[in-house]
């Protein structure tokens, strides 16, 4: 009896230990308890397709804007700068977009690539082109207003090659 209830221990043992490790694998997965700590920064504002970024809602803290264009989920990410003007940019990297994994968590000041690991100021966000960075949306493919900044569809069409393997 005693060997049967030493049997009986170890096997709760291990389902508890197993249970364990796959709550803390999904943890780390993109999308879930990884990034809940910015879940409250994303918003989902799409009209017609385009994303439309509230200009009252932007701060220095990072704001993700996420939409499914032609069946592909993409994500713009907004950010006021400490001049005030308001950056803009697709939460993938110019350089780790293929991986699946190259988007984007915030970090104190800075926006942290998740596949590479490289650290990129908030300051830079739509100034720096190519490298590790946040590919941006500048000026030429958006329009601003004093309440809202507009990414049309036509624009995050172009850009969906980008994020087919994103996230």
């Amino acid at each position: 009896m005693k060997n049967k209830n030493s049997t009986k221990k170890l096997v709760l043992s291990g389902l508890v230990a197993a249970t364990l490790l796959v709550i803390a694998l999904f943890a780390k997965m993109p999308g879930s308890s990884d990034t809940a700590k910015n879940n409250g920064n994303r918003a989902k504002k799409v009209v017609d397709g385009d994303i439309v970024i509230p200009v009252g809602e932007v701060t220095d803290e990072v704001r993700f804007y996420p939409a499914e264009i032609n069946g592909i989920e993409l994500e713009a990410l907004a950010v006021r700068a400490s001049d005030g003007s308001i950056r803009t940019a697709f939460n993938t990297c110019q350089v780790c977009y293929s991986s699946g994994r190259g988007y984007y968590e915030q970090e104190g000041d800075n926006l942290v690539c998740q596949n590479c690991g490289n650290r990129f100021s908030m300051e830079q966000v739509e100034i720096s082109r190519g490298g590790c960075n946040p590919v941006p949306i500048t000026e030429e493919y958006k329009t601003v207003t004093e309440d809202e900044i507009i990414v049309p569809k036509e624009f995050l069409e172009k850009a969906t090659i980008i994020f087919k393997n994103w996230k």
